[in-house]
């Protein structure tokens, strides 16, 4: 992608915004399928992450990925995502967002997207793969 979805938010929500070369991966799979994903992304950062991460409001839309055995970065999903392509849906449309969070960075790292119709869970071993062996590969935006 030439211009990543969250590039307007780099230095003004978060300092750094960035993702595993696999989430891009999984982002253009799914936005052949849902055509509004990038847009509903934008909005997500914006409103969401935002609420949770900076003022501090917890809408029970992200949760903490505890039990990986990884201290930092914390690790989150989200699991409730509107997807205006997924109509009618809200809130509960079934598109799931792991991320990592950089506290001390103050830095977002997107590790995976998917679509719980197509899967059950998260691919803890990505995740694990990423962070407990320091391999950390990402693409920052431009």
């Amino acid at each position: 992608m030439a211009r990543e979805f969250y590039s307007e938010f780099v230095g003004t929500l978060f300092k750094q915004i960035a993702h595993v070369p696999e989430f891009d991966k999984d982002l253009k799979k799914l936005v052949k399928r849902f055509s509004s994903l990038e847009d509903d992304l934008r909005t997500f950062i914006k409103v969401a992450m935002n609420a949770y991460h900076k003022q501090k409001i917890d809408s029970k839309a992200i949760f903490p990925i505890s039990d990986l055995g990884i201290l930092t970065p914390k690790i989150f999903k989200a699991k409730k995502f509107a997807c205006k392509a997924l109509k009618g849906k809200g809130a509960q449309s079934g598109i799931r967002v792991i991320y990592a969070y950089h506290e001390d960075e103050d830095w977002i790292e997107f590790i995976e997207i998917y679509y719980k119709g197509d899967k059950v869970s998260e691919d803890r071993a990505r995740i694990k793969t990423k962070y407990i062996s320091g391999k950390i590969t990402t693409k920052h935006s431009p």
